[in-house]
């Protein structure tokens, strides 16, 4: 095979996994997010993997100024962040909704741990999402300059991002029951988990992003066990 079509091949393959890299992330909450608007009810969804993700990939593009890697990777993380404050809205639309009356309204102002990530307005997501990152920014300035500070910073964001299933997991231990948690969504978790911690092998990515890809396919398979071990109840809540 001639060496410019050889190329070519590389430079299509090369761009269908960046693509994949920065849109594939969000793909798996398409159906949890359309069970939400078809039932109208989001309590099998834990509002924390919104949570987690935000963080780790606020997290993560503020690592990029200190520590450049691949730009795919910079623009899944603000592709993620916007979907995910996209499905915020509807958990919190769903669970307004649901409450006719409110004995009292919670928002991030009131700075009450008790009702942290629970607020009833999605304003106040919106307020904690910004000082967050405003915080990190003010951080990354002072310390940018800082080896150990970035590379903690980098540890930390995928570290979070490994992390992603466990809320979910939480819930539906709690419940004992996996009934409003989409099955594909976390069947897409895995597959996305899979591709994205062969990718980070293939270039060379920071090691520890590899390190919490791992972790991260040990969440999903033990989220899909617990399907498995619910089973009977989520049949009984069907029917």
């Amino acid at each position: 095979m001639d060496d410019g079509v050889i190329a070519m091949l590389g430079g299509v393959v090369s761009t269908v996994a960046s693509l994949a890299i920065m849109f594939g992330g969000v793909v798996p909450y398409i159906p949890q997010y359309l069970d939400i608007k078809r039932t109208e009810n989001s309590e099998g969804f834990s509002l924390y993997v919104c949570l987690v993700l935000l963080i780790a990939n606020t997290l993560r593009i503020l690592f990029w100024f200190g520590h450049w890697f691949e730009l795919p990777l910079l623009c899944q993380s603000i592709i993620m962040t916007v979907a995910m404050m996209i499905m915020v809205s509807l958990c919190v639309s769903m669970k307004s909704r649901g409450q006719i009356v409110h004995n009292k309204e919670h928002v991030f102002t009131d700075f009450d741990y008790d009702h942290f990530w629970d607020w009833t307005d999605f304003q106040s997501y919106v307020e904690f999402m910004l000082t967050f990152s405003t915080m990190g920014c003010l951080l990354m300035y002072i310390f940018i300059d800082s080896v150990i500070f970035v590379e903690v910073l980098g540890f930390m964001s995928v570290l979070t991002e490994a992390m992603l299933g466990v809320p979910q997991f939480y819930k539906n231990h709690i419940s004992k029951s996996t009934f409003g948690m989409s099955r594909k969504m976390v069947l897409m978790w895995l597959i996305g988990d899979t591709f994205k911690t062969a990718y980070f092998v293939v270039r060379n990515a920071p090691i520890q992003f590899f390190v919490c890809g791992v972790l991260q396919i040990c969440i999903d398979l033990a989220i899909l066990i617990q399907v498995l071990l619910y089973r009977k109840k989520n049949s009984h809540l069907i029917h």
